[in-house]
């Protein structure tokens, strides 16, 4: 995933992935349960139609999503080391 240009799934964990690796993602699905991520502009609700899917994907791949400025609306990727850190301040007290 991370040397893609673009990502094409309707996977719900693809869609909450891509945005810590700044690939946008088509999303071949009707609807998502992922809204953030579609808000956010990391992904684009495509559905199943192949004519809207690959005018999208010519569309990203000609002109690329810039993601310099967005926020990953699926956290910041440190949730392990939050985690490890207050399990050792307890073991501490």
């Amino acid at each position: 995933m991370n040397k893609s240009s673009l990502i094409i799934s309707d996977s719900g964990g693809i869609q909450e992935e891509a945005p810590s690796l700044n690939i946008p993602v088509l999303v071949t699905r009707d609807t998502t349960e992922r809204d953030e991520g579609i808000k956010e502009g990391f992904s684009f609700l495509v559905g199943t139609s192949t004519e809207k899917i690959i005018e999208k994907t010519t569309e990203i791949l000609n002109s690329p999503v810039r993601f310099e400025n967005k926020k990953n609306p699926f956290g910041d990727g440190k949730a392990s080391d939050k985690i490890v850190n207050f399990i050792q301040k307890i073991n501490l007290e």
